[in-house]
């Protein structure tokens, strides 16, 4: 049971405790009243008839009577008085508790319906605010979830329409006799379905990996082996760009992890290439590794226009691609989504990507980190 579930209980509790205390007060207290008042008469007015106007002494039996008589009235009224008081105060306590209940759900009700910018009113129970403050939360979430997937749709709608309307222009003007049949129109068109293909295969990893479907063949792995296989891949990009890129981690110890060779390659193969697009002709870009504790790690250091500070989380959001930084990057046309598939294939392995710079124009540095074996 959880913290706020016990306070809770324990509120409630106290609650039918508290019922019962003041319907047993209420029964004694009247009770007693109505035995003294109904026992007084009964006495009285015995000892007035006996006595012929005189005070007698009433016998043992006649004062069993007299008392008899008296509870059974003074057990009514008691009783009648102790189950009033009890329903009115159990009504008040149940309004305090049930009152805050019902605005959550019906908050909940309006959330299921669409509408996320329904608040709560928080109560002043501790245990019931903390209740509406969740729920209030959770609204927030979701109106930021569902503007993000709206963001979402329209962004995957603007990187869809160029190629199809590329493709669809060079095929019109074919079929209308307005451009002759040649490789480079071919070439064209080719290339355009190949960007629509590798967007639909990097929304379907995005896809399998926010539902942990991903399909991950693990085997044993040196990661700093690994980085370095990447970069040499792709260190003549580098050179056509001018860009000199540091990358030996190999001199020093094996960084075993556990992982997908393809997965984690393409994890590194993307830091590296956004490095280079936002590092100017004559930057460095820095490939390392080492590991810290239990944890293995590699990371790219860049000499490019960087970000600000607050930007280190949203540079992971789908087709996130910054302000304008004014630099002399190249700010080469991607996808947006390089950064986003690295985190979420990292997250798969049990790691993670961050990411921090000192501001824009300093440059960047993007850590990937995967537990050791």
């Amino acid at each position: 049971m959880s913290p706020w579930s016990r306070r809770l209980s324990t509120r409630l509790f106290v609650s039918y405790v508290v019922v019962i205390l003041v319907g047993a007060v209420a029964m004694f207290a009247v009770g007693t009243v109505v035995t003294r008042t109904v026992y007084s008469d009964r006495v009285g007015g015995t000892g007035q008839g006996r006595g012929q106007g005189r005070q007698t002494r009433l016998s043992q039996s006649e004062l069993e009577t007299a008392l008899d008589e008296s509870l059974l009235p003074a057990l009514l009224v008691g009783t009648a008085a102790a189950l009033t008081t009890a329903v009115i105060v159990a009504w008040l306590l149940g309004r305090r508790v049930l009152r805050p209940l019902d605005e959550v759900r019906e908050a909940t009700r309006q959330m299921a319906a669409g509408d996320y910018a329904v608040q709560v009113p928080v109560p002043t129970e501790a245990e019931l605010a903390s209740l509406a403050t969740d729920v209030n939360e959770l609204g927030r979430h979701l109106a930021t979830t569902e503007q993000r997937r709206t963001q979402l749709l329209a962004e995957v709608t603007h990187e869809l329409r160029t190629p199809i309307t590329v493709i669809r222009g060079q095929m019109e003007g074919l079929l209308d006799g307005v451009f002759e049949p040649s490789e480079e129109i071919y070439e064209q068109v080719a290339d355009e379905a190949s960007r629509l293909q590798r967007l639909v295969d990097d929304l379907t990893m995005l896809s399998r990996a926010d539902e942990g479907a991903l399909q991950v063949d693990a085997v044993d792995l040196d990661l700093a082996r690994i980085a370095v296989d990447a970069a040499e891949r792709l260190r003549p990009q580098f050179e056509h760009e001018d860009v000199f890129l540091v990358a030996d981690p190999s001199t020093g110890p094996a960084l075993p992890v556990r992982g997908d060779r393809h997965r984690i390659t393409q994890i590194v193969t993307n830091l590296l290439g956004n490095a280079l697009a936002h590092t100017p002709r004559g930057g460095t870009v820095t490939l390392s590794a080492g590991r810290n504790g239990a944890t293995n790690w590699v990371e790219v250091t860049d000499t490019g226009s960087g970000f600000a500070p607050d930007e280190s989380e949203r540079i992971f959001e789908r087709f996130y691609r910054g302000a304008d930084t004014g630099t002399a990057s190249r700010q080469r046309a991607g996808r947006g989504l390089g950064l986003t598939i690295a985190r979420s294939l990292a997250r798969a392995h049990g790691g993670d990507v961050v990411a921090s710079s000192d501001g824009p124009g300093t440059g960047a540095v993007f850590r990937v980190t995967i537990p050791a074996t």
